[in-house]
């Protein structure tokens, strides 16, 4: 009887500190992917619709700047039973890589 009064916090404590493990590892690795894409976008030219793209403004003719900025979503996985109920929404990572494209306009 005693030992599950200690047992339920401790499984409860280990799931909670493994989904926010799995949260920050997810976020990280999608950053990272992110940034590589916005990186190798900018020096393909090749876009996506989902990127944002903008153009600096710079009054010398010969230093044009832009900027792309891509977005990644993915979902994460629940190692706690309704918790996405309990929050009110899917968990998921939502991140942005920027990369600055020089251009001879």
């Amino acid at each position: 009887m005693e030992s599950s009064l200690v047992l339920i916090p401790l499984l409860s404590l280990f799931l909670i500190a493994g989904q926010l493990t799995v949260a920050l590892h997810s976020r990280n690795m999608e950053k990272m992917l992110a940034q590589d894409e916005a990186s190798n976008r900018a020096i393909s030219g090749e876009f996506k619709d989902s990127d944002t793209y903008f153009r600096i403004y710079s009054p010398d003719p010969n230093q044009n700047l832009d900027l792309v900025i891509s977005h990644r979503k993915k979902s994460l996985i629940q190692l706690i039973p309704g918790l996405s109920q309990l929050i009110g929404s899917d968990l998921q990572t939502d991140v942005s890589g920027i990369a600055i494209i020089e251009n001879q306009r």
